[in-house]
């Protein structure tokens, strides 16, 4: 019994836009199984993407409604699920597993589940190559006068914008930490923005913050190195702040012979031979190995295939000889998160547009009936 229903949570999961596929191993198994009890991993099939009460989902579930309610409190608590109150009421939501149940657990972490999450992630980052959930975007120092950009591709007017801001400390990071395979660098570095703020902050998993000390985690990403990773839509509900050695993101960015085919990214670096100095921090500050000293006289060598567009290079040049310039053509970003979902999940071919509508009437009916 307990065998079947993580398995059943496993498609169900897999039938979410973010995707959750099986392998050979059956490591996604193990993990559900270190997460979920069999009694939750059970309600858990019953959620889907758009928010509920729990009177909706105890009808679905068979449960009463009490209990329905506490099981889903505690498993919102667990990081299992999402959750917000609106009102008096309180809605539910299934959770993504990445971005959404994994990093929920940032103060759970233990070696076993570490271990596990390493060997499943190279299979979860396949499905992001056809439509990434982050994207890429420059540090502010990186831009010049006179550049175009749209408040979307500025990490400044993106906090400028949000009232409630949050930082999280990084997984990735973190992970890399109890494993002994630190960098040291800022752990305190993924910031989430409006509804998500009061979830973390309730489940402990970081704390409120101002603009002004958001942006001055910005200027402490630029001094470490940090590529600025925003979630990909326009209307932007986090930031992680990552690095080559650490991100599971990025690391298998790397690993790929053309990183910027699979990047949403706006920009691309450009090379000024003549003006190098040959100083060699950009090849240190580049976090997907697209910059190195190969040449005879000692100068930096450009892959413009590689570049992400994150501008890290360009904010420490001593010579002035690498400048981003924007890239002709571009992915086109999402307006949010629910659009950039649907785009992922036509992709995958998973939930069409006819589901997701056939849902949506089916979760007003629900509600109805819930009321009756």
């Amino acid at each position: 019994m307990s065998t079947d229903i993580y398995k059943k949570l496993a498609r169900h999961l897999d039938s979410l836009p973010g995707g959750f596929p099986s392998t050979e191993s059956g490591v996604e198994l193990r993990i559900l199984r270190r997460l979920f009890s069999p009694e939750q991993a059970l309600l858990a099939t019953h959620l889907t993407i758009i928010p509920e009460r729990e009177a909706v989902v105890a009808r679905r579930a068979g449960l009463a409604v009490a209990e329905c309610a506490r099981c889903l409190d505690q498993m919102s608590d667990a990081g299992l699920i999402f959750s917000y109150r609106q009102g008096r009421d309180t809605y539910y939501m299934a959770a993504h597993f990445v971005i959404g149940i994994w990093e929920y657990h940032v103060n759970k972490l233990d070696p076993e589940l570490i271990k596990d999450m390493r060997e499943y992630i190279p299979s979860l980052f396949n499905i992001w190559q056809a439509v990434p959930q982050l994207r890429t975007i420059p540090v502010g120092r990186s831009l010049q006068t006179g550049h175009e950009v749209m408040a979307y591709e500025q990490a400044e007017a993106i906090i400028k914008a949000h009232e409630r801001i949050l930082v999280a400390p990084c997984i990735c990071r973190r992970e890399h930490a109890i494993m002994g395979q630190g960098c040291g660098k800022l752990e305190e570095a993924c910031l989430v923005f409006g509804a998500g703020v009061p979830y973390y902050q309730k489940n402990g998993l970081g704390r409120p913050l101002g603009q002004e000390e958001a942006l001055e985690i910005l200027k402490l990403a630029d001094k470490a190195g940090l590529v600025l990773q925003p979630s990909n839509a326009q209307k932007v509900i986090n930031i992680c702040c990552c690095c080559g050695c650490c991100c599971h993101v990025l690391k298998n960015i790397k690993r790929h012979i053309q990183p910027a085919e699979i990047v949403v990214s706006s920009f691309v670096v450009q090379l000024d031979e003549q003006a190098c100095t040959g100083c060699g921090i950009c090849e240190e500050r580049c976090q997907v190995e697209a910059l190195a000293q190969v040449s005879k006289k000692g100068k930096a060598a450009l892959e413009a295939e590689r570049c992400i567009g994150c501008g890290l290079c360009v904010t420490t040049c001593s010579g002035n000889a690498l400048t981003l310039k924007r890239k002709p053509q571009t992915r086109p970003v999402p307006r949010n998160v629910v659009e950039n979902y649907l785009n992922l999940a036509r992709a995958r071919g998973k939930m069409k547009p006819h589901q997701l509508v056939w849902m949506q009437l089916k979760s007003k009916m629900d509600r109805l009936l819930a009321k009756s």
